[in-house]
């Protein structure tokens, strides 16, 4: 089993829901942990209350993932706090939910750009900065949506069916170099982003989904767990 201590891994969309249960486990686990999201106020929230739960060593950086300039400039903050990269967790996503009627331009643009393009640009930056390492992981969350289409759901679907798609074919480029490349499919999730409400507990919840990246994280070198396909074990009727 690999350790995390000591291992630096950046979780985008860490403010809030599973991006922030994945940054707090990774940090009992060991790790510096930067997190990123879409403004500072968010990030310093999550930041403080991270490092006082933990008491481990975590930073962030307001940044819009589908906005490349922004993630360079993530990615050079990270440098400069931490000297280095071992972990992408690639979290940060939208949804909309819509017939194709009443999905607007704008609507499908961010849902691509963020899900989509959003992890390209993260996973490149990541990827030119595991040579120094002499390697690194890189974990997107997914969704069952990447598999299981839905009415009303042309956007979202579309992001998460290419997503697989992307990590199938970085896993094939750059395992060779030391480099994995994990996915996980989770069904529905009680967050705020599936509207999280009373009545939620037969969903998966966020702490389930960061003990999956942990686990991910932990396997031998040798070993290598692509795709991750998680569901509610009792799902409402």
């Amino acid at each position: 089993m690999q350790t995390l201590t000591g291992k630096v891994c950046l979780v985008t969309g860490g403010t809030r829901g599973i991006g922030r249960a994945i940054a707090k486990t990774l940090l009992e686990r060991g790790a510096d942990v930067a997190i990123c999201g879409r403004t500072q106020d968010a990030v310093d929230e999550a930041v403080a209350a991270l490092a006082l739960e933990t008491g481990g060593k975590v930073a962030g950086k307001a940044a819009d993932v589908k906005d490349h300039a922004q993630v360079g400039q993530l990615f050079q903050f990270v440098d400069a706090r931490f000297g280095g990269l071992d972990v992408l967790v690639n979290n940060a996503g939208v949804g909309f939910f819509r017939p194709i009627s009443e999905l607007s331009i704008q609507d499908w643009r961010d849902t691509i750009e963020t899900n989509l393009s959003g992890v390209f640009y993260c996973t490149k930056e990541a990827v030119a900065r595991f040579g120094a390492r002499g390697g690194g992981h890189i974990v997107t969350i997914s969704s069952l949506a990447g598999k299981n289409s839905f009415a009303g759901g042309a956007a979202y679907n579309a992001s998460k069916f290419a997503l697989t798609g992307f990590s199938e074919a970085v896993m094939l480029d750059a395992r060779n170099e030391n480099v994995r490349v994990s996915y996980v499919m989770p069904g529905s999730v009680a967050t705020e982003f599936s509207g999280k409400a009373s009545g939620q507990d037969w969903k998966i919840w966020p702490e389930d989904v960061a003990e999956i990246v942990r686990m991910l994280l932990e396997m031998p070198e040798r070993t290598l767990i692509s795709r991750v396909e998680v569901r509610p074990s009792r799902p409402k009727r």
